[in-house]
């Protein structure tokens, strides 16, 4: 009997403070995973190492030239991908998106090798 009363007497706290605790949060709770910037460079990397890495391997120079050791800006680039001059098979935005354009040329800056001088 005095084991019955004390169970239901810890029962009983135990919802009372489990009502009481509650999140001083008031708006919408936050749902789905946190949100994970990552650098354009790193994104970048991933799509070159699918897309352009077969014929410039790292940057450097293979089936295609070298690009790690070419001052182009991103316009030359970008227009490199889309319009693929040369040897080189163009990339519609199905294949590539822009915005993989963009991580793609942040990627390539990152990685340039070339002095100042040359």
């Amino acid at each position: 009997m005095v084991l019955r009363a004390v169970i239901c007497g810890l029962l009983a706290t135990s919802l009372g403070l489990a009502a009481g605790c509650g999140s001083s949060r008031r708006s919408e709770p936050i749902l789905g995973p946190p949100p994970l910037d990552e650098p354009p460079e790193r994104r970048g990397e991933v799509v070159f190492m699918k897309q352009c890495n077969q014929c410039h391997p790292g940057g450097a120079g293979g089936l295609g030239p070298g690009l790690n050791n070419k001052p182009a800006p991103a316009a030359a680039i970008r227009l490199q991908i889309r319009s693929g001059l040369g040897a080189m098979p163009s990339f519609s935005e199905k294949e590539i998106s822009d915005a993989d354009v963009d991580a793609i040329i942040a990627y390539m800056m990152s990685i340039r090798t070339y002095e100042k001088g040359d």
